[in-house]
């Protein structure tokens, strides 16, 4: 687990060298990395380029299908409910988060968008606080910078 989190947070690394909020991304199907992104909203001067919905589009890509089944996601920041709602439509079965979002978190923070939006009877295993302490360092480097 600490693995697939160290590569979304080598995702997160280069939205941060990009000038993006550095949130990063990875997919993984069979203990297999398919699918990766970071925030590049201000990249690409579009608000639903974030790391999540990068990573479903190339994950959705790599293995020729729309339905991410049995799918994991690894994120640095708790999904918005714009990407939480996503990853419920792609059916991906687990997201596991590293820093929690009490502002716009959409896995348990603020609101549970998952629990609310069930695919039928299917329940997604939601884990947060993984490598919280990495995940939030870098958000709060990002934001320190940018108030210089």
């Amino acid at each position: 687990m600490n693995e697939y989190m160290q590569q979304a947070l080598l995702e997160a690394r280069k939205a941060f060298d990009k000038g993006e909020i550095p949130i990063g991304a990875v997919i993984v199907k069979n203990g297999r990395i398919i699918g990766r992104g970071h925030n590049l909203t201000e990249t690409g001067k579009d608000p639903t380029a974030h790391a999540e919905i990068i990573a479903i589009k190339h994950a959705s890509k790599a293995i020729n299908d729309w339905r991410l089944n049995d799918c994991e996601i690894y994120v640095t920041l708790e999904p918005c409910p714009m990407c939480a709602y996503a990853i419920l439509r792609s059916r991906i079965n687990k997201i596991f988060f590293g820093a929690y979002d009490p502002e716009y978190g959409a896995c348990g923070s603020k609101i549970n968008i998952p629990l609310i939006f069930k695919n039928g009877n299917k329940m997604i295993q939601i884990s947060g606080g993984i490598m919280k302490q990495e995940s939030s360092s870098i958000l709060k480097a990002f934001f320190e910078e940018k108030r210089k």
